[in-house]
């Protein structure tokens, strides 16, 4: 018996109250009934009720009902939108504003989940977005990190009983055209550089074909960007694609992974974009830094980006966009995002626990 066959959901963050996570929420349950219907919210009740109502511009709003746990969102007939309340703030955050409330409410959401995810009560995490300002004003022990990535790596390895260096995650971005995955993730320009290292760069490759590996079946084809232009030019531009990244790739082709590169930057994602009656080079690009990767996947459309933490012992997607302070309360904010984001999911999950699997497997 699978996962679904026993009835786990897949959780939703609420992200940051004060932000669009709960109406973009909301919209993903009246607008994609079936894919949400195995789907419950870690969050705040009244939040979400916030949300529905300005939907409902003065209509009937969207029921959002109180469940206490996952396995009662069994229980909520179609048309009701199942919420766990995680959070202990007792008024409702201002919209469009950064506050400590706002990303206390944020991080005990995906602190819950994180927790629900490793003892295997839900089948996956979908996370809204939460403003990392809010988070670090929030001064929780266990959310005083960058982003959410870091997060669930820090909450993961310390259920696995593990030291953070022993659990390295990486963050892929992906949409129907293209998948990159990211070396280092958020820093500055100058401390990614840094971190581009033959260690860093071969430890990459390999989560990327471990997690790609049973996502599409078969051992991905992966293509590595240089850092500089030109990918060095043969060392006019610069010695790290001599000194690190080819032989960080060499050392992976040596363990029979389908590596190659480094391409330059500036063609090698063409290389890589999935396009109808077109073939494809490759499945997923390596990129060095974070704006490096993200560009053109962001380029090729925000609205269908989903955010996968690759190395985790969990499946965690998200949408490709922040909290939206500047339109967040006015009901226009387009849930494509979280809903591509929360078929990817099952999607993984699917492929991770087929029919017929154990849900440990």
């Amino acid at each position: 018996m699978n996962d679904a066959e026993v009835g786990l959901p897949v959780v939703i963050t609420m992200g940051d109250p004060a932000g669009i996570g709960p109406e973009i929420i909301v919209k993903a349950f009246m607008q994609e009934p079936d894919l949400t219907a195995n789907c419950l919210v870690a969050g705040d009740v009244a939040c979400m009720r916030r949300a529905a109502a300005w939907i409902a511009k003065g209509g009937l709003p969207w029921s959002v009902a109180l469940v206490e746990g996952p396995l009662q969102r069994q229980g909520v007939p179609p048309g009701c939108l199942p919420v766990i309340q995680v959070t202990d703030v007792p008024s409702l955050p201002e919209m469009g504003k950064v506050s400590a409330a706002a990303g206390r409410m944020a991080a005990q959401s995906v602190l819950w989940a994180t927790g629900a995810a490793l003892r295997e009560e839900v089948l996956a995490i979908v996370t809204a977005p939460l403003h990392k300002e809010a988070l670090f004003a929030a001064k929780l022990p266990d959310a005083m990190c960058p982003g959410h990535t870091e997060m669930l790596q820090a909450q993961s390895a310390r259920h696995l009983g593990l030291d953070l260096a022993r659990l390295p995650v990486r963050m892929m971005l992906a949409n129907d055209e293209l998948r990159t995955v990211l070396v280092s993730i958020h820093m500055s320009l100058r401390h990614a550089i840094e971190a581009v290292t033959y260690e860093s760069v071969l430890e990459t490759i390999r989560i990327t074909h471990q997690s790609l590996r049973w996502t599409l079946g078969r051992a991905p084809k992966m293509a590595v960007a240089g850092l500089n232009p030109h990918a060095g030019e043969a060392g006019l531009f610069g010695q790290e694609e001599i000194d690190i990244i080819e032989p960080a790739i060499r050392k992976a082709q040596s363990e029979g992974l389908n590596v190659s590169g480094p391409y330059p930057p500036d063609t090698v994602f063409m290389r890589a974009r999935r396009r109808t009656g077109l073939l494809t080079e490759f499945d997923v690009v390596i990129a060095m830094y974070h704006d490096q990767g993200l560009i053109p996947v962001k380029y090729l459309g925000v609205e269908q980006g989903v955010n996968v933490t690759l190395g985790l012992p969990l499946i965690r997607t998200s949408p490709d966009h922040g909290t939206a302070f500047d339109i967040a309360g006015q009901a226009i904010a387009d849930p494509s995002s979280l809903i591509a984001a929360i078929r990817m999911a099952k999607t993984m999950t699917m492929r991770r626990h087929p029919p017929g699997a154990p849900a440990s497997a």
